[in-house]
């Protein structure tokens, strides 16, 4: 299978490449804005697995014409897309009142924009003659009716607009064989989450995530389209 990862320089992302690269029958395409992490990463990879098929490709997600530098490298290196995984974030903890609109654009392009940009500029090469995957990455913050925390607004909204942007989508694809799905994490042991809640300790860890999401994008688009799926053992 054909496997894109996008936020893979550290927490979950790193840890998804790992363990899809651990078969070599999965070529994994591995996005990050660093470029020396994403090195490490790869050579993590062919240590655990000297036929890994990983390929990295460096951008930022965060820019709003990245779109025009991952495609190219995308389409030179495989023909078809079976997963994708749209896991990079970013996040803003501010009281609302001092959210300036950089901040705003800052989340919004990566957590929602850039997924939209890829998603569209993939749809002509997503297999659609066995059932292709695309993964969302969402929050608990952005799940409806689940407890909210201040200074999270640009965050939540962001992953709440992901979540409703997967059930529109789902809608749209179904009758092109492109199953689409959202994971709504809890807290997971990771830099974002201590940027989100200094101190505060998550009972999850990046790998044991990292292990559901892979088993999830592998499986679940066999028995579900367009569900919004809550994963936490706690709150936050």
């Amino acid at each position: 299978m054909n496997i894109i990862v996008t936020g893979t320089s550290r927490g979950i992302g790193y840890e998804l490449v790992k363990l899809l690269s651990a078969d070599s029958k999965h070529t994994v395409i591995a996005i990050s804005r660093n470029a020396e992490k994403l090195k490490k990463l790869k050579d993590e990879c062919l240590r655990n697995n000297g036929l890994a098929n990983i390929i990295p490709i460096v951008c930022n997600l965060s820019y709003k014409n990245s779109m025009e530098k991952i495609i190219p490298q995308l389409v030179s290196q495989i023909k078809t897309v079976n997963i994708l995984i749209n896991n990079a974030g970013a996040i803003v903890n501010k009281p609302f009142k001092q959210i300036t609109k950089d901040d705003l654009e800052h989340v919004y392009n990566v957590n929602v924009f850039s997924v939209i940009s890829l998603i569209q500029d993939l749809l002509p090469i997503m297999d659609t003659k066995q059932k292709s995957h695309i993964v969302n990455i969402s929050s608990m913050g952005g799940f409806q009716g689940s407890t909210k925390f201040a200074g999270m607004s640009a965050y939540s909204s962001s992953k709440a607009a992901l979540a409703c942007l997967t059930e529109c989508l789902a809608e749209e694809f179904k009758e092109k064989n492109i199953a689409i799905n959202c994971l709504a994490l809890g807290a997971v042991q990771t830099e974002m989450l201590n940027e989100a809640f200094p101190g505060y300790k998550g009972p999850l860890t990046a790998d044991k995530m990292a292990a559901f999401i892979a088993d999830f994008a592998l499986t679940a688009h066999n028995y579900m389209n367009g569900k919004i799926i809550p994963v936490a053992l706690s709150t936050p």
